[in-house]
C-alpha cells in the first residue's frame, strides 16, 4: 500500500505559494506558470489556506470581482484538510472525496512538507495496481 510519503519523495517537495495579501492574479499567474491548480497561501511558515482554480471560477469570476485587485485571502479556503506522510493514498482518495477536494497540502510536525493531487493519488493507485497485475503473471507463468 503506497504511503503519502512515498508519493512526494518521488514527485518531489516543492512547494508552490502564495501570501493571504497577494492579489488573486498573481496566484493564477503562478498556477499557470507552474502548471499546477492549487497554491499553499502561506504566512511564513504558516499554512493559512489553500486557493485553486476552482476558488477563482466561483469567487471571483463568476462574483465579477477583479483578479488585480482581490486579495488572495478573500477567496481562499480555509480551514485546509491536510494530511501526514503517513497516510496511505487510500485514506486521502477517501478524504478527497468526502470532503470534495482535489488538493491535499501534506504536514509533518507542524511544517507543509509536500502537496498531493487527485492526478498524484490516481497515479500511484495505477502504478500499484499493474504491479500487481505483473507480479500475478509472472506467478501464473511459472
Amino acid at each position: 500500500m503506497t504511503m503519502v510519503r512515498q508519493l512526494i519523495d518521488r514527485k518531489g517537495r516543492t512547494l508552490y505559494s502564495v501570501e493571504p495579501e497577494d492579489p488573486v492574479l498573481e496566484a493564477i499567474r503562478q498556477m499557470a506558470d507552474h502548471h499546477v491548480g492549487a497554491l499553499l497561501v502561506m504566512k511564513g511558515t504558516e499554512l493559512q489556506g489553500i486557493i485553486s482554480e476552482r476558488d477563482y471560477a466561483r469567487k471571483v469570476i463568476l462574483h465579477g470581482r477583479s483578479s488585480a485587485e482581490t486579495p488572495v485571502w478573500q477567496i481562499m479556503s480555509s480551514p485546509v484538510i491536510t494530511v501526514s506522510p503517513d497516510q496511505t493514498v487510500q485514506d486521502c482518495m477517501h478524504l478527497m472525496t468526502e470532503r470534495r477536494v482535489r488538493h491535499l497540502p501534506v504536514v509533518d510536525g507542524g511544517q507543509v512538507v509536500g502537496m498531493v493531487s487527485i492526478g498524484d493519488l490516481v497515479k500511484a493507485v495505477i502504478e500499484e495496481q499493474q504491479q500487481t497485475i505483473e507480479q500475478l503473471e509472472s506467478y501464473i507463468h511459472h
